[in-house]
């Protein structure tokens, strides 16, 4: 206490300090980075070498030397977590002194700050309000309604999502190019940026987009403000810098003019939210944005063994674009990097429920285990499993595959087809996708089946013949019951799998999530296909549903502090487990069949970034699955195990898989059997299942070495016109031909451009 005492008031004076005990604790390379107050300094942290620690000591020991007080420091993180993090560990070295560090906070907040006292500056009052997504959507609907733009073609939502990475690489209305103005409604995309942002003013508001966007204009076009701020801060600290997008950048480059004395600590091969605007190339230049600046590698690893690290920093040096470090460690050895080969996805999950289970006999926790996934529609077999086995688990980041709105919305389309007195199901879906058939006419409907004591959907079919719901709402419903009608003969017929697939796309639900260009949408549509996928395991539809319900009833049920974690890679990216579990490793699974189509070389070093971040979360333990057979948009087919597996260094890596494979002769004997036969590299077995491997990547992926970097594939054989069949998009026909790009209009994905490598023909 007298010591927190004693920093707080040589803060306030700013007059140097005596002794810093609390550098002691501190490795070489965290106290060098600490010491360096003048100049730029760049901390590369590799995962768990202790960044945050190296933050919060630095603010500490500016202060305790007295080079600048508490309101002279701007200190930027990207979560109001971190932020609140940070807050607490300085306040336990500095004492009172942290509460006038007023300008410790994210991006956004600080933004925040600095446009209430210059609002007028951008046509604004101080009191401005900051419009949530529901708000922005709501005004965006208007502003494309007013432009008799249909809205059910060029949504809110989509517009939305372009206007927030205009605005992350600092684009106002007027620096458009044209082909972004042209990247909605034919062209109009440019002037309803302007009409909407005129909107907000008109309303005193701004977007979340709008407090980086605004204060950094005020920098750009007012030189007394800036200079203003220059004066103000005596030093700069920035967290997680290789997260930071255009504007973000600029907006630092631009306070950073003011004092040579910036600092920023991230990892470049922890940059995964590209799709998000993130730019790793700010970190990587960031020796030639300040000359002369101090890097410092901080690369002792205080969390994971010596094995897991080794087999982590061998896969990054597969980039090339990277500033280069070597994590290591003092806990010599521990597990190997366990990669298991294994015949299915249901296999995979049922050997990582055994490994769990195992883990919790030897009287560990379930709360130390943790499955990362790459994509959302993975957790459905796990999930399964979890609660076959009386598991308990949670998901971090979302809901529950059963729990998402895609898949209940799909439930209530199931549930009214089954049954014509279901009125919650039919109310959910009664409007969605739009069909003209809003809430006043849904309240006359209720009232009426209330008055007739009869179930909705009957109401409905008394009413259209009526001018009680007239206009598009009488068109929409009298549609939407004869579909059901419809739907209904086909149960008695068709495959519920089938018949969900019909369901989903005659309804209009899949086209609704495909002409939605956010970047969920997708994400929505996986998870529409899994669900497609996981029917085919029951019987029948009554069967499927009754699942679902017991499904939601054990959920509720199994609830507890103890429980393991299941989310995406995104979603750990800051966490540690003792035990790591990494499903799907598998190409066009990890690295994503998207990302490589539409980004390159450039995605596929963040999808192996990705695949870094995964394994420095594993502290004790970290195993790796893969697949031989993946059912894919309702197909079966062979993969390879992902390029990843094979960057892997073998000697931190105990790899072992299930080589036998079904392969029947014509009167349907199995020739081989599929055993439980494990072998290693460089074994018998391994080659075998190599050998296989290879045969399949030349089927399934022919030509991604060539897009990726190498000679470009020909499109020799194919013709505009033509049919032709994408492993992803599924059939399709070519409708123009550049080169090694086709434009294809595909049956269910619509229109793409796809690489001449990764099509055959029909």
């Amino acid at each position: 206490m007298a010591e927190t005492q004693k920093i707080s008031d040589l803060a306030r004076a700013r007059a140097p300090a005596g002794p810093a005990p609390y550098l002691e604790g501190l490795n070489p390379e965290q106290r060098e980075a600490v010491e360096a107050l003048e100049g730029p300094v760049l901390v590369l942290a590799g995962a768990g070498t202790g960044k945050t620690r190296v933050l919060t000591t630095r603010l500490a020991h500016i202060l305790n030397m007295g080079q600048a007080n508490p309101w002279e420091i701007l200190c930027v993180t990207f979560t109001n977590k971190a932020a609140r993090e940070m807050r607490h560990r300085v306040g336990t070295l500095i004492g009172d002194a942290v509460e006038r560090l007023q300008w410790l906070g994210t991006f956004h907040s600080i933004s925040a700050q600095i446009l209430r006292r210059h609002a007028e500056l951008v046509g604004l009052k101080s009191t401005f309000s900051i419009l949530d997504t529901d708000d922005q959507l709501r005004l965006l609907k208007q502003v494309i309604t007013a432009e008799n733009i249909d809205e059910k073609r060029w949504t809110a939502r989509h517009l939305a999502s372009l206007i927030d990475g205009w605005k992350n690489r600092g684009l106002g209305p007027d620096k458009l190019g044209a082909q972004d103005g042209y990247s909605f409604a034919n062209g109009k995309g440019a002037k309803l940026y302007g009409v909407y942002q005129e909107r907000l003013k008109v309303l005193n508001a701004c977007d979340f987009g709008d407090l980086l966007l605004h204060t950094l204009n005020i920098f750009l076009n007012h030189d007394d403000v800036l200079f203003d701020y220059h004066r103000r801060f005596r030093y700069l600290l920035v967290d997680e810098y290789q997260d930071t997008n255009v504007a973000q950048y600029l907006w630092l480059r631009l306070l950073a003019r003011g004092t040579s004395n910036l600092c920023v600590v991230g990892d470049d091969d922890q940059s995964i939210y590209g799709w998000r605007g993130a730019e790793v190339d700010n970190i990587l230049r960031f020796e030639k944005d300040f000359p002369g600046a101090k890097v410092v590698r901080l690369e002792r690893n205080y969390r994971s063994t010596e094995h897991i690290l080794g087999a982590a920093s061998g896969l990054i040096t597969a980039n090339k674009g990277r500033l280069g470090k070597t994590l290591w460690t003092d806990e010599a050895g521990g597990e190997k990097v366990a990669v298991r080969g294994v015949w299915d996805g249901e296999a995979e999950a049922r050997a990582a429920c055994e490994e769990i289970e195992n883990w919790y006999s030897k009287e560990r926790a379930y709360a130390d285990c943790a499955v990362l996934v790459r994509a959302s529609w993975q957790m459905r077999a796990f999930e399964d499993r979890f609660i076959q086995l009386g598991l308990p688990y949670r998901v971090v980041g979302g809901p529950r595959f059963f729990e998402r709105a895609e898949i209940r919305d799909a439930h209530a389309y199931l549930r009214a087809v089954k049954s014509g007195a279901d009125d919650l199901a039919f109310e959910r879906i009664i409007n969605v996708p739009k069909r003209g058939i809003g809430a006043t006419s849904v309240q006359k409907l209720q009232q009426l089946a209330r008055s007739m004591e009869v179930p909705l959907q009957e109401a409905c079919r008394h009413v259209i013949a009526t001018d009680e719901i007239g206009g598009k709402a009488r068109t929409g419903l009298r549609m939407l019951l004869s579909d059901i009608d419809r739907w209904r003969d086909m149960a008695n017929s068709l495959p519920h799998g089938e018949l969900t697939e019909i369901i989903l796309d005659e309804s209009g639900y899949s086209a609704m999530w495909m002409a939605d260009k956010s970047p969920l949408a997708q994400g929505r549509l996986d998870n529409l296909k899994e669900l497609v996928q996981a029917m085919g395991a029951f019987d029948t539809l009554d069967g499927y549903l009754e699942h679902v319900a017991l499904v939601s009833e054990l959920d509720t049920r199994n609830e507890t502090d103890d429980q393991i974690s299941l989310m995406t890679l995104h979603a750990a990216k800051g966490l540690e487990f003792p035990l790591v579990i990494l499903p799907g490793w598998e190409e066009s699974v990890f690295p994503s069949q998207r990302s490589l189509d539409e980004g390159g070389v450039e995605a596929l070093e963040e999808e192996r970034r990705l695949a870094y971040v995964g394994l420095t979360r594993a502290r004790q333990q970290a195993i790796i699955y893969f697949a031989a057979n993946r059912q894919i948009y309702g197909r079966w087919q062979s993969v390879l195990p992902s390029r990843f597996v094979d960057e892997l260094p073998p000697e931190h890596v105990d790899a072992q898989a299930d080589t036998g494979y079904y392969n029947r002769d014509e009167g349907g004997h199995a020739e081989v059997g599929f055993d439980e036969a494990r072998s290693t590299y460089n074994s018998p077995g391994w080659a075998r299942f190599q050998a296989n491997k290879n045969t399949v990547r030349n089927k399934t992926i022919e030509g991604s070495a060539q897009r990726l970097g190498a000679d470009k594939q020909s499109s020799n054989g194919l013709k505009k016109g033509m049919r032709i069949f994408h492993q992803k998009f599924g059939y399709g026909r070519i409708t123009q031909i550049d080169g090694d790009k086709l434009s294809v209009s595909f049956d269910k994905a619509g229109a793409k451009k796809v690489m001449a490598g990764f099509v055959e023909k029909a």
